[in-house]
């Protein structure tokens, strides 16, 4: 277990800074605009081979104990209980303030060893700035300017003397074998909710204010002997109704989380059905070519004749993805979880299988056999072999002679008939087609002097007929 730190304050002061400067990183959101941060986000600090900790990000602790602000103070709350050192963060060109001092209070009474950390040093008189903080009664104040990393070093060589070896704190690993899974969708859709109903606690902010969640948070998680990477990701909106920076930042890291994942959980409002912002959210998922799996959320409180319309719509338009298969949950009262890890299962098997050559060439022989290609122009397309040229998703590489004349319907043809022969469900299908270099292209047939005295005789014989 790694030592924890916990990086706490009001609103505005720098802590995203913070973390990005220590995680050598850009996890964190970072923006002007005060409470960009509002779920706990986790990175690692490392120094070297032996020193290393995690650190946490948590959202501005405001006056306001109602809706998100109180939601958000209680992330950091949170935090700060299961740290082993806290980091009580303040902002040098504001001062002391009122909001300052009722943190500083709840931390003492929290009896967590903290340290005073000084950001925006740049620009002020040092010695006024500590002056000013003196009267919380610090035996050691640190100054740092995470923007323009300065004080980093100071503060790194005090955290590190200070942190236990053992701590509370668990490492997120790398592990290749850890399923990756993001769970996309517009706003209000309740991905939060379901991902706190998967990890058993309150560990993303739900609410159903459309635009809560902000940052794409990754959670580590063992599930009946296997692991997983859950990651909560900001809604997707069309671009033409994103207008705030922060949200664009948002958009951004969103895309990432579905270009990192393995799977992804599109989530649909049955009381909704599918809209113009769930084909958007689809088409980043087709674009990266993650396997798919779409969860229709809030099923347990539609009536029945609500339930076949949905089913209908549903059907009717994500009719273009039919190998992605559709489960109904209810992320409120966890319903339907276990087929919903039943399809991310069997997407994830289908996205990452490995074939082999002489496999997928059997494969393609029966294909053409069965169904050649059709003559475009006198001509037939020759498909003379095919091999692996990848996962998630699956793609073949197939070589031959007029591939370029190949029909789109023969090309779906030889997609669905791979699907089918080998069981590819949840995943996009991937075909590449090479054609043969022509070995002669380019070259000029120079003739030899017998050559050409030939073809003069026989321009000569014929001209004289």
């Amino acid at each position: 277990m790694l030592p924890l730190v916990a990086l706490v304050g009001r609103p505005n002061v720098g802590k995203s800074t913070i973390f990005n400067a220590l995680t050598r990183t850009r996890d964190a959101l970072v923006h002007d605009q005060p409470g960009v941060t509002r779920d706990r986000n986790y990175g690692v600090c490392r120094l070297d081979e032996d020193n290393h900790f995690l650190v946490v990000d948590t959202g501005g602790i405001s006056e306001d104990d109602e809706g998100l602000a109180g939601a958000t103070a209680d992330q950091a709350r949170a935090a700060a209980g299961e740290a082993d050192l806290i980091l009580f963060v303040v902002d040098a060109r504001d001062g002391t303030s009122a909001l300052d001092d009722e943190i500083l209070a709840w931390l003492r009474k929290l009896s967590r060893p903290t340290l005073l950390l000084i950001n925006k040093i740049d620009g002020t008189n040092e010695d006024t700035v500590r002056a000013e903080f003196a009267r919380y009664g610090f035996s050691e104040m640190l100054t740092v300017s995470a923007a323009h990393r300065q004080g980093l070093d100071d503060l790194l060589e005090e955290v590190i003397q200070r942190l236990p070896e053992e701590g509370s704190g668990e490492e997120m690993d790398n592990d290749p074998n850890r399923m990756r899974i993001a769970f996309v969708g517009r706003p209000n859709v309740g991905k939060s909710t379901l991902v706190n109903r998967i990890l058993g606690e309150e560990r993303m902010i739900a609410s159903e204010v459309p635009g809560t969640t902000r940052d794409s948070i990754a959670v580590d998680l063992e599930r009946d002997g296997r692991e997983y990477r859950l990651i909560d990701t900001a809604g997707l909106r069309r671009r033409g109704r994103v207008e705030e920076v922060v949200e664009k930042f948002s958009v951004i890291k969103t895309l990432q989380a579905i270009e990192q994942c393995q799977v992804a959980v599109l989530m649909l409002d049955a009381s909704e059905g599918v809209t113009d912002q769930d084909a958007t959210v689809l088409g980043a998922v087709l674009d990266a070519g993650r396997a798919l799996v779409v969860a229709i959320n809030k099923w347990d409180g539609l009536t029945d004749y609500q339930r076949e319309q949905a089913e209908a719509l549903v059907s009717r338009k994500l009719g273009f993805v039919p190998w992605a298969e559709t489960v109904r949950i209810s992320a409120k009262h966890g319903s339907g979880l276990r087929e919903l890890f039943r399809a991310i299962h069997q997407a994830h098997a289908s996205a990452t299988h490995e074939f082999s050559t002489s496999e997928v060439n059997k494969a393609l022989e029966i294909a053409y056999e069965t169904n050649p290609p059709p003559a475009i122009r006198g001509h037939v397309s020759k498909l003379r072999y095919v091999h692996p040229g990848g996962s998630n998703p699956p793609t073949f590489i197939v070589h031959g002679t007029r591939l370029k004349e190949l029909p789109e319907s023969y090309k779906r043809y030889l997609e669905n008939f791979f699907r089918k022969r080998f069981k590819l469900i949840g995943t996009p299908v991937q075909f590449i087609f090479r054609e043969g270099a022509n070995p002669y292209e380019g070259k000029k047939n120079v003739l030899s002097e017998r050559q050409i005295a030939k073809k003069k005789r026989l321009i000569k014989h014929v001209k004289g007929r």
